[in-house]
């Protein structure tokens, strides 16, 4: 009876599906599920890809480019996104679950928050990949795949090093320091990795921290907001640089927060001859972003493709699917608490105004047209 009531199910679902396929395709819905998930019955194709939030491009490229690269191989794809939200993400977690995805690659919305619904994917033998944010306190997460995070600060912090020439000795130079969010793992690296080179210049005087503001907790901006980073640097501003001191660089570390805090300066009236923007970091190489390199705003974007995070997550999927343990470069960095997560880190680069054409268009990740 079950199996005929299962199949009657089946068979109506399908029905649904033919009519309202247009209305899916536009992936209005808070949970947004892109999915061609017409197999919920062995599930043996199916791949389910949980995203944070559609509210930023970045993570709707990510999906896009991960259900793009498994359906090529052949996959069926459940992807859904969550709107920031953990409760949504961990129903929309259950629902694949419950539809025997044989794989989920998971970008966590809070790292720390998914350990009872994995415990359900891991009793029921399906393989987890964080993607990107690590997953903590869990022993259900198989593979971790993102790209360095503390690479990706020593480059923003080798950028500000080069282009005030702090090597050569000059300074001092004011600089104010920006972390993201602290219940986001690759935050703490990025952070870290930044300071690793910023911190002997601070030590010697060369960089001096204006606003005495450099506690974790206090420079966090939590859930990587923008409006968040752009009230933050208008308090700054008004207590620190609002009498002609002369604020240098900014270290931002990522693209949401950049650019609350290019619109905070340019409200201050930063971006003439007389009072030019800082130098100020970024991460992601958002177009709104990118504009604003070009426009002399923001300094630089670390450049994370996301088609090579893709393709690296299908190849990892394809494998476990076969059985075979997947291929990782790093088994010692990431620990989650319950853990060592073995990993694959792709490699960062970062653009800024001189080389964005070669990186961003010429690679065909842009068209210069979505750069006006």
């Amino acid at each position: 009876m079950k199996k005929l009531i299962s199949s009657m199910l089946a068979g109506a679902l399908m029905l649904s599906l033919v009519g309202c396929s247009a209305a899916s395709s536009s992936g209005s819905s808070s949970t947004s599920s892109t999915s061609s998930t017409t197999d919920t019955k062995s599930g043996s194709n199916l791949i389910g890809v949980a995203m944070p939030t559609q509210s930023l491009q970045r993570w709707n490229q990510d999906g896009q480019n991960m259900k793009k690269e498994l359906e090529a191989k052949g996959y069926k794809v459940d992807l859904q996104y969550s709107n920031n939200d953990v409760n949504t993400q961990i129903q929309g977690i259950e629902n694949m679950i419950t539809k025997k995805c044989k794989v989920l690659v998971v970008a966590a919305i809070d790292g720390s928050t998914l350990t009872d619904v994995l415990k359900k994917a891991g009793d029921n033998n399906i393989k987890v990949i964080a993607y990107d944010r690590l997953i903590m306190k869990t022993s259900n997460v198989d593979y971790y795949a993102t790209f360095d995070n503390f690479k990706v600060g020593v480059i923003q912090g080798q950028y500000i090093e080069t282009k005030l020439g702090l090597k050569d000795g000059k300074g001092p130079f004011n600089i104010e320091l920006f972390g993201g969010s602290p219940d986001d793992n690759n935050a703490t690296f990025f952070y870290k990795g930044a300071i690793s080179i910023l911190q002997p210049y601070i030590d010697n005087g060369k960089l001096v921290i204006g606003s005495k503001q450099k506690d974790y907790n206090t420079i966090a901006i939590q859930g990587w907001e923008s409006a968040k980073a752009q009230a933050r640097m208008d308090n700054l501003i008004t207590s620190t640089y609002a009498k002609g001191t002369k604020l240098d660089v900014v270290l931002s570390p990522n693209d949401s927060l950049a650019i609350g805090i290019v619109a905070s300066l340019k409200n201050a009236g930063y971006g003439t001859a007389a009072k030019p923007y800082p130098i100020l970091t970024g991460q992601d190489c958002d177009k709104p972003n990118v504009v604003a390199m070009i426009n002399d705003q923001q300094s630089m974007s670390i450049f994370k493709d996301t088609r090579t995070l893709a393709t690296k997550v299908v190849e990892m999927v394809t494998s476990l699917i076969q059985g075979k343990p997947a291929e990782v470069n790093d088994s010692k960095t990431y620990n989650n608490g319950s853990k060592v997560v073995p990993s694959f880190l792709c490699d960062p680069v970062y653009a800024d105004k001189a080389n964005y054409k070669k990186i961003l268009v010429d690679s065909g990740y842009y068209k210069e047209a979505d750069l006006k």
